[in-house]
């Protein structure tokens, strides 16, 4: 099988997906993003690793705020494929776009706890890997704009599941020193009684293009996408958010 065919697989993909914009009950809401992470994993021993990571998410591609995001963890490896993680995440989001997330348009604050499995399974060139997570958001909320700390908190839940293929472009396996390319899907839905109308939460589609350096580091950067839907109605119609850009991945491992 061609190591590029999937990346086309992806690309064509992201060109035929469901035009929202068309749909005279939804309003469509357009940014430029660019994300940068920086992660690293420090091992403890042969079953337990510490997590830890920064992401710093922008508009304009940089120039103004989207989210500030903190996670750290504890893996555990239940199997030479199979890594379970639990965690805690807190995040700063900004207002940003034509329709903000926040309805008053104010900055808040989430805290997260989550449960985390990593499957990884090699076919033929290609690391397959698939993520599942389960998520429990504590959202803060303003009651009206003259306030500087969320005044309630709204419980909400996640569950998420990433597709994700890595594929070396020189060799069979990616080893130090060796170039690759990279692509995911990722689908995020909400359940549960303090869910709106985003059911439907978020999708990602990811395609990179990285280097491996060493045991140590990785660095990986391409086009990103991400599709929001907002939890409340504007106007009587459901709103959606079409963040398109890059982001640039960095893994450190100690």
């Amino acid at each position: 099988m061609n190591r590029y065919l999937f990346i086309w697989i992806i690309i064509l993909n992201s060109f035929f997906s469901i035009d929202v914009k068309a749909q005279n009950n939804r309003t469509w809401d357009d940014s430029n993003i660019g994300w940068h992470a920086f992660f690293v994993n420090y091992k403890i021993n042969n079953t337990l690793s510490w997590h830890g990571e920064f992401q710093w998410r922008r508009t304009e591609f940089v120039n103004e705020p989207q989210q500030n995001l903190y996670r750290t963890g504890l893996n555990i490896k239940v199997h030479p494929n199979a890594t379970v993680r639990l965690g805690y995440l807190y995040a700063d989001t900004y207002s940003y776009g034509q329709i903000p997330l926040n309805s008053l348009g104010m900055e808040f604050p989430e805290h997260r706890t989550y449960q985390m499995l990593t499957l990884t399974n090699p076919v033929g060139l290609f690391q397959v890997s698939h993520r599942f997570m389960l998520e429990q958001r504590w959202v803060g909320t303003f009651s009206n704009k003259q306030l500087e700390k969320p005044d309630n908190y709204i419980y909400l839940n996640r569950v998420r599941y990433m597709a994700r293929v890595d594929v070396p472009l020189k060799g069979k396996t990616i080893v130090n020193k060796t170039p690759y390319l990279a692509a995911y899907d990722e689908l995020m839905i909400g359940f549960g009684k303090n869910v709106n109308q985003n059911v439907f939460d978020q999708n990602r589609i990811g395609i990179l293009g990285g280097y491996r350096f060493s045991d140590h580091i990785r660095i990986e950067g391409g086009y990103f996408n991400q599709l929001v839907q907002l939890g409340r109605l504007v106007d009587g119609k459901n709103v959606f958010q079409g963040n398109k850009g890059y982001i640039i991945n960095s893994y450190f491992n100690f």
